[in-house]
């Protein structure tokens, strides 16, 4: 376990491992299908922020990289095939971070924040726009933002 995350339970620790990953799900099934295109990108995403993030969250990424794509397989069967009962299970277990995010430390929560905003905006842009990038299209809009988690700015 990261120090970061040892004054959380066992519950509150899992949730903040995964959230990057229901990001991800969330982001990439908006429009109701989740391409391979989108599994790459955050396979991509996971192995860059191991090697490029501030050393605060290198250590988590590091942890969550490895076998990033398993687990998002893992985490993925968890959630219901179809999105209006998928999208919903996805915000709770998201929201569930504003319960979380004010027990870790501030400068960490800061960081952590913006790595999230961070995945949603690139797996939003994976498929979209010309080509199929660049451009977020209007159901990866409504959650880019991530409006269920409050900022800890």
């Amino acid at each position: 376990m990261i120090p970061e995350l040892a004054n959380l339970s066992t519950s509150e620790a899992e949730t903040v491992l995964k959230s990057p990953i229901l990001c991800c799900i969330l982001i990439a099934g908006a429009d109701n299908e989740i391409d391979q295109k989108e599994i790459k990108k955050a396979i991509a995403l996971s192995q860059k922020k191991m090697k490029r993030t501030s050393s605060r969250l290198q250590q988590f990424y590091q942890m969550l990289g490895e076998d990033f794509e398993d687990k998002f397989k893992i985490i993925l069967q968890e959630y219901p095939v179809e999105i209006t009962q998928r999208e919903p299970l996805l915000i709770s277990d998201l929201s569930a971070l504003n319960a979380i995010i004010p027990k870790l430390d501030r400068s960490f929560a800061k960081e952590f924040y913006a790595s999230l905003l961070e995945i949603t905006n690139e797996i939003a842009k994976s498929s979209g726009g010309v080509l199929g990038v660049g451009k977020i299209g209007p159901e990866e809009a409504r959650y880019v933002q991530l409006p269920m988690i409050k900022s800890p700015v």
